[in-house]
């Protein structure tokens, strides 16, 4: 009988010892200095610093250079897209006035054209710490860093666009994606073909290793190669001399490196010829005002993607845990800061933030 009268008292007591622990764990986990995850051998989520991999997602907030943190000591060797001259030459220097220790030296590649496509050749053959490149990664650069035991990764830094160059005097004020397609492949050979005067077309183009050619042939020739008849020229500065010399001349290049120039004509591009966009603000300004002004980008076109022919810039990087990693994911934070972003304006880049 006895027993019978303790089987309550011993179901009480445990349901209180039960509820004094539940308790106890709760007011633990509310105060944040107990994990009942790693009590019970589980993995939760903590809110910790993001780690080296994901640095970049911690500059939405900053504001400045000095506000980076991570950003290692060392020399550090980077290559990649001419398109990113204007950030090499005014970005650069002033983030590593601000991190003096973190000491920037471009290299050029031996032997071949600097671009996308040879920097990150380079990077797979761990001659540079990152890239600069101008298009994004292809399935092959992928796979051939797979095969050598790592990953690449890509962060997007900016937004820019691609702008069309003739001779100021041609009377031609734009084309359609399907024209300047049709001019590059070697279709259209006379200005008058698409309402301009009795003049032979000269299509200018840099040699394809480059992250602009490339990213021009996919997108805008289909993945077509070039005609024969389309001339090389082995850099930015040589093709607008070309086309300034030349009233029937045309080339493609990055925006900023045409819309500023006096001695070029920029034109429109649309996918329709109702439906034209100047890669320049208006009101436009002609070579005769030349430099004391001169034509500005359409930013709001780059980045509504009115402007039809537009891509991102890129940091390349090896994901294999060395300081080169930390490097190149240092440098994408110093670009994705507030600072970085409005230098990157400056340079005639859109932010992308």
């Amino acid at each position: 009988m006895s027993s019978n009268r303790e089987t309550p008292v011993l179901i009480a007591s445990l349901l209180i010892t039960a509820g004094l622990i539940g308790g106890g764990l709760w007011w633990f986990s509310r105060s944040g200095d107990f994990n009942l995850g790693s009590l019970m051998g589980g993995n939760t989520p903590s809110a910790t610093t993001p780690n080296n991999s994901d640095s970049t997602l911690a500059t939405t907030g900053v504001e400045t250079f000095a506000q980076v943190d991570s950003v290692p000591a060392g020399v550090f060797a980077y290559g990649g897209s001419t398109t990113w001259a204007p950030v090499r030459g005014t970005v650069d220097s002033i983030l590593t006035q601000v991190h003096p220790s973190f000491q920037l030296r471009y290299t050029n590649p031996i032997g071949v054209p600097p671009g996308s496509g040879t920097g990150i050749e380079m990077l797979l053959s761990n001659q540079i710490s990152f890239s600069q490149s101008s298009r994004p990664l292809n399935a092959e650069e992928r796979q051939r860093a797979e095969q050598q035991g790592y990953s690449l990764k890509e962060i997007p830094v900016a937004i820019e666009g691609l702008a069309i160059a003739v001779h100021p005097d041609l009377a031609v004020e734009g084309l359609t994606l399907t024209q300047l397609r049709d001019i590059y492949l070697g279709s259209l050979t006379n200005w008058s073909q698409v309402g301009g005067p009795n003049l032979a077309i000269t299509a200018v183009s840099r040699p394809g290793a480059g992250g602009t050619v490339e990213f021009f042939v996919d997108t805008v020739l289909g993945g077509s190669p070039l005609a024969a008849s389309v001339r090389t020229a082995g850099t930015t500065t040589e093709a607008l001399r070309l086309v300034s010399d030349t009233p029937g001349a045309i080339y493609y290049a990055s925006a900023p490196e045409v819309v500023g120039q006096c001695t070029v004509k920029p034109i429109a591009l649309g996918h329709e010829a109702n439906a034209l966009v100047q890669p320049y603000a208006e009101p436009y300004v002609p070579p005769s005002a030349c430099p004391d002004q001169r034509n500005q980008l359409n930013r709001e076109g780059f980045r509504s993607g009115d402007y039809p022919i537009t891509r991102r810039m890129f940091v390349i990087l090896r994901e294999d845990g060395s300081a080169d990693q930390q490097a190149g994911e240092a440098y994408a934070a110093l670009l994705l800061s507030r600072q970085g972003q409005d230098l990157l304006n400056e340079a005639g880049f859109v932010p992308i933030r």
